[in-house]
């Protein structure tokens, strides 16, 4: 096949203005690889009623689809999903005349079921990379055809090492799986003058801020984070948080945020572009990540990046990237109590935020995409 053309499939992938920002790992890692690419090609499909305001794209010589399909969220439609997928998929493939010599599905289900089947009918290989993936989801991602996708996968990437365990655990050949992590753009995330991004952002240059980044949802913790500001303002009263996100259980948080009488020290701010994150994270004085479970947790090397200390809980991803007091501290989840203790020991500490800087460029997108198309040259040169 002559084409030098990607097919990327993925669950979530941002629109183009970036205020849908679900999957912009995907979207940065697109960013680096269109360059040993003649055309990428991204299909993201959505049913019918989500998202409507998601509409096609291009840029550069990437080409993105948000093709639609039928589904109710009952149980015969739930298990057709994959098969929907990979049809709604055909229809783009068929419709724009894509040719493409290999593909790369992110999130296993259903992305990665869809394009196992899309390997059999059009004879190219397929790379998955699985996002998402712990022992909480094992079962759920078994009975949904996991298996018959990573064995039909020609590689397999993992954005952490205990994925890579939890598949051979299942029992996915050793030779066919690949520990390659998600990525930072360095040339967004770097640090900047700390005093001149509070005055431009109206964050008060004379105290100490924590700042944190995530959908507010019950996976990320931030009931503990907001819990455990309370403890720490009985030590010292300068202490502001900012959490940066959107989500469901924004009601929920103001409500434990006026009960504990925080509401002069923690502020939802709501979501935020993607651009605006580095500004965030560059106020503060501390990044921190109380998520209850992480695949790999990007806004880590984002922080890190920025010449942030991070402080995050033993989380499944984070203990990953936080290797070394030097770089954060670390604390089990569902505990404020520890994390207010981590956070105070953290404000205390003088940081070497260069050898933070430089040690988070080894998670540069640059390198990320030369490691995933080496696994690219690596399949396609046993094709």
């Amino acid at each position: 096949m002559d084409e030098n053309n990607l097919l990327v499939v993925t669950n979530i992938f941002p629109n183009k203005d970036g205020s849908y920002y679900q999957g912009v790992f995907v979207k940065e890692q697109i960013k680096f690889l269109k360059n040993y690419f003649d055309n990428v090609y991204v299909i993201s499909p959505w049913p019918y009623g989500y998202k409507m305001f998601l509409k096609d794209y291009s840029y550069e010589n990437v080409y993105v689809y948000y093709p639609r399909f039928i589904h109710f969220p009952i149980g015969y439609f739930r298990r057709r999903l994959g098969e929907n997928y990979y049809k709604t998929i055909l229809k783009v493939i068929k419709r724009e005349n894509l040719k493409f010599k290999i593909a790369h599905a992110h999130f296993t289900w259903p992305s990665g079921y869809a394009t196992h089947i899309l390997k059999r009918t059009h004879k190219i290989p397929f790379v998955v990379t699985t996002h998402g993936l712990h022992d909480t989801r094992m079962n759920f991602l078994l009975k949904n055809g996991a298996m018959e996708v990573w064995k039909s996968a020609d590689a397999i990437i993992n954005v952490s090492r205990k994925c890579v365990k939890l598949l051979m655990r299942v029992g996915i050949p050793e030779d066919k799986l690949y520990y390659i992590p998600n990525g930072v753009d360095t040339s967004l995330f770097y640090p900047q003058e700390t005093a001149l991004i509070r005055k431009e952002l109206n964050i008060p240059i004379d105290k100490k801020i924590l700042i944190s980044v995530g959908n507010l949802v019950e996976k990320k913790g931030f009931e503990y984070l907001i819990r455990a500001m309370k403890i720490i303002l009985h030590a010292r009263d300068d202490v502001l948080l900012y959490i940066i996100g959107e989500g469901p259980l924004r009601k929920r948080l103001e409500n434990i945020t006026r009960e504990l009488k925080l509401e002069e020290h923690v502020f939802l701010v709501g979501p935020k572009p993607h651009r605006d994150i580095p500004l965030w994270i560059n106020a503060g004085d501390l990044f921190v990540l109380p998520s209850l479970v992480e695949n790999f947790g990007v806004v880590n090397i984002e922080a890190l990046a920025c010449g942030k200390p991070v402080i995050s809980t033993i989380n499944g991803g984070s203990e990953e990237v936080i290797t070394s007091e030097e770089y954060g501290l670390l604390c089990p989840p569902r505990d404020p109590e520890c994390l207010a203790e981590k956070i105070l020991m953290a404000l205390n500490k003088e940081w070497d935020r260069e050898k933070i800087r430089k040690y988070a460029e080894q998670f540069d997108w640059r390198n990320i995409a030369r490691q995933i198309f080496k696994v690219y040259e690596d399949v396609l040169s046993n094709y």
